[in-house]
């Protein structure tokens, strides 16, 4: 059983009231939820639209065809009718879209009219319009009544019964309008409540249960959500958080205030993300722990600011002048976006380090559905040494030689007697400045080639997900996860088919725990699907391990990859 419904209209007309509220009442019911947006960057007008997929099972991409349109304007209709289900239901108010349609699958709903009549403001529209989507699937309105008095509680008691009284007038007028409607088979989930989360929360919550007392950032889609979620829990954190001027300014403070003694984070997207690289090589240099978010959307410059692309990859890779080990995680999922985000502030203390958290905007606004998040593995570790920590040393060096290539990280004004010096230029193990050719190398061999070899040893080897012996291989990187996932239980029956995804992808994992190179080996189909033109991470694996993928399957047209979608693309090789 599932189902889908699609919400479009122009910006402003409360697309995300209507589609946030359904996702809540389906998740909170019990069902397993994934939810997608298409939005243009503009305040108000053009054409945005947002999807919910429901069902009783675990789900994790979008599809094409749907069982509900949701039509807020004419161009909806236009857009999107071919999109419907020959079973399917448009619901629309003639009186909005200055049209009338005869055809059976239109049901036409005065959602102005029923709001000014019942709620006596036309804003109410949208929870009409919300109570007639749960009208036609037959789902009862307790679970909607919940979720609107949590929602304007702020506003009183006389605007949530307005809502509730509103959102009842449009289920009763959608059950008794219908009238090819028959109840659908739609079973609630005993004692099942599911957490809604998107990739962007998933992030922040992983950034605060990881210790994080410092984000700074410039507002850009689509990290902007980060700072927001940050923002939001600064007082019950103790958190500071600093809308600054540009992006310079956001990675300097964040190196700033690690450099000070705590966990510190920033967060941008690929135009921003331009400015920052002299701070990355400055992070680098003085071996200062800082975790970026870099979220990614179509370029070159402003581009697509609300679309979606897998595009910066070698760009982060090789970004910043000089040579320094880094990290990249891309998760696949917001669970793994939450745990991944605290794995980066780890590595990034452990090894005084910039770790990367890389998405993009599908995955920053997709919402999924899961019981919990395991507290008990998120892993805290205090690197940072203060007076007492460092009794019985007697010489303390910022930058001191170690077979690990890991020094002592010690808090200026903190360390008792100490002195904590730190350069940008090449330093000796004091950190003062140098400029002989014996201490450069020695440095180098510190903070890159000793570091980079142990750095490896704590990456997790790629999710292997299907048939153990393959022999067509689907691999993907971060956001394909859940997409390549869904695609691959549906043609599993006719063919011997595995998803190898990659949520660490830089530096690639050793062979030793699981040799992925040998099974992509012995697989006769091997594809490589990416949200980018050139295949980046195609370009990675052959650079990296000398492999080269017998295929690849690129969308960059700013949009995400569907099951019907990639499984059409699919067909020209299986």
């Amino acid at each position: 059983m599932e189902y889908t419904l699609r919400v479009g209209g122009e910006a402003g007309q409360g697309l995300q009231t209507i589609g946030g509220a359904l996702a809540q009442v389906f998740s909170k019911t019990g069902f397993h939820v994934f939810t997608h947006q298409d939005y243009m960057s503009r305040v108000r007008g053009g054409h945005n639209f947002y999807q919910i997929r429901f069902s009783e099972k675990e789900i994790s991409a979008s599809r094409d065809m749907v069982d509900i349109l949701l039509a807020l304007d004419l161009d909806t209709i236009e857009i999107h009718r071919k999109s419907v289900r020959d079973e399917g239901f448009i619901l629309y108010d003639s009186e909005i879209t200055k049209k009338k349609f005869e055809e059976p699958e239109f049901i036409d709903i005065p959602f102005k009219k029923i709001a000014l009549d019942v709620g006596k403001k036309s804003v109410m529209a949208n929870t009409v319009a919300t109570g007639a989507a749960l009208g036609i699937l037959d789902i009862g309105l307790e679970t909607l009544r919940n979720v609107l008095r949590k929602a304007f509680e702020k506003k009183g008691e006389e605007v949530i019964q307005g809502n509730i009284a509103c959102a009842e007038a449009g289920y009763n007028y959608a059950r008794k309008n219908c009238l090819r409607c028959e109840a659908p088979e739609i079973r609630e989930p005993e004692n099942r409540k599911l957490m809604l989360i998107d990739g962007v929360n998933a992030i922040g919550m992983g950034a605060l249960m990881s210790g994080c007392k410092f984000y700074s950032g410039y507002p850009m889609t689509p990290s902007t959500g980060i700072l927001n979620y940050m923002a939001s829990r600064a007082e019950e954190y103790n958190l500071v958080v600093e809308q600054v001027e540009d992006e310079i300014s956001a990675i300097n403070m964040a190196i700033g205030a690690s450099f000070a003694g705590v966990r510190a984070m920033t967060g941008t997207s690929g135009g921003g993300f331009a400015l920052m690289v002299e701070g990355l090589s400055l992070a680098g240099m003085t071996e200062t722990p800082i975790v970026i978010a870099e979220m990614q959307r179509p370029g070159p410059a402003t581009g697509l600011p609300t679309r979606t692309e897998q595009a910066d990859l070698l760009f982060v890779l090789y970004a910043a002048h000089g040579e320094f080990p880094r990290v990249i995680f891309e998760p696949g999922d917001p669970k793994q976006a939450f745990y991944l985000t605290n794995r980066a502030f780890e590595l990034a203390e452990k090894y005084q380090i910039p770790v990367f958290i890389q998405s993009d905007q599908y995955l920053v606004d997709t919402e999924w559905t899961y019981e919990k998040f395991d507290l008990e593995n998120i892993i805290y570790n205090d690197y940072r040494l203060r007076e007492k920590d460092l009794e019985g040393v007697e010489v303390y060096k910022r930058f001191k030689y170690s077979s690990t290539g890991i020094s002592l990280l010690a808090v200026p004004g903190e360390a008792g007697k100490h002195l904590v010096v730190a350069d940008s230029d090449e330093h000796d193990e004091e950190g003062h400045i140098i400029e002989d050719s014996e201490t450069r190398i020695k440095m180098v061999q510190k903070r890159l080639l000793k570091k980079l070899p142990l750095i490896k040893k704590e990456i997790d080897p790629p999710l292997l997900y299907g048939d153990s012996s393959p022999k067509i291989v689907l691999v993907g990187r971060g956001s394909t996860y859940g997409v390549i996932k869904e695609v691959v239980d549906t043609i599993s029956k006719d063919h011997k088919v595995a998803m190898m995804h990659f949520s660490q992808v830089y530096p690639l994992p050793e062979r030793d725990k699981f040799d992925y190179i040998e099974l992509l080996e012995n697989a006769d189909l091997t594809i490589c699907i990416e949200n980018s033109a050139t295949g980046q991470f195609a370009k990675l694996m052959r650079a990296e391990t000398g492999f080269e993928f017998s295929h690849q399957i690129l969308r960059y047209d700013g949009r995400p990859f569907t099951i019907e979608n990639l499984k059409e693309e699919l067909h020209a090789y299986i």
